[in-house]
């Protein structure tokens, strides 16, 4: 008679793998809505009955991952921007190579950017030596619609996705800027299409860029970008786009292993 299973032969169980996924979920639809949800529409969200995000909701909020405001909407907490701090430095270290490979390859300064919220935020640099050199913080945050880290990373977005995040009518802050939605939907299919986007002195006038979204084995992740002053850039755009889009492949490469 074969012997009875002993407990490290049993499977098991799956419980906590499911509460997890569905956590995910709920936080992901958290994301994707700043303005909060309220339990009925966060549940119709993630496809689970009321009783089972209410416990997911109370299990998150006492982590601080979430918070219900006025009115009882659900918002992401502030403990997700601290884990977020700590992830921004772990990937900056991951990708540091590529962009400082960026910087030698083109003299010019190479920026990493992530998503944050409506906005481009920057979390590494590797600096150029120019005196005449096209300057970003790391840590500042800049508008999506006019650079082009930002239309780089909403490129790896859906249109709706987009459309929750941008007005219909876009701040103008140069001559070039793109301020219909509707104009900047269709670049983002262009931007698609090539690889890589290009600010033409749309956020700052002198000022050109060119960036390249960074993925990961699950999605968009980042996007590595070079701003250069436009008498240097002008002429040399395939030169640059090249180099960048070289250099966001490498990335890539990095994080899906």
């Amino acid at each position: 008679m074969q012997d009875a299973l002993t407990r490290s032969d049993v499977p098991a169980p799956r419980s906590g793998v499911q509460a997890i996924a569905r956590a995910g979920r709920v936080l992901r639809a958290l994301e994707a809505a700043p303005a909060g949800l309220a339990l009925g529409e966060l549940a119709s969200a993630v496809a689970l009955p009321k009783s089972t995000v209410h416990r997911l909701v109370q299990a998150l909020a006492d982590e601080d991952l979430v918070r219900t405001g006025a009115g009882g909407r659900i918002r992401l907490g502030p403990g997700l921007a601290r884990l977020g701090a700590a992830a921004h430095d772990a990937l900056a270290d991951t990708l540091r190579l590529p962009l400082q490979d960026l910087r030698r390859a083109l003299d010019e300064t190479a920026d990493l950017a992530v998503l944050d919220g409506a906005t481009v935020r920057f979390i590494d640099q590797a600096p150029a030596p120019h005196r005449l050199r096209a300057v970003s913080a790391v840590g500042s945050a800049f508008p999506l619609h006019c650079t082009a880290n930002g239309k780089a990373l909403l490129s790896g977005l859906g249109d709706d996705a987009v459309r929750d995040l941008l007005p219909a009518q876009l701040p103008r802050l140069t001559a070039t800027t793109i301020t219909s939605r509707t104009a900047l939907l269709g670049e983002l299919e262009t931007v698609r299409a090539s690889g890589v986007a290009f600010d033409r002195e749309e956020h700052t006038d002198g000022i050109s860029a060119v960036a390249a979204l960074v993925r990961d084995a699950h999605g968009p992740v980042a996007a590595i970008s070079v701003p250069v002053p436009t008498q240097r850039f002008s002429g040399n755009e395939d030169r640059y786009a090249a180099a960048v889009r070289a250099a966001a492949a490498q990335a890539s490469a990095l994080l899906s292993r």
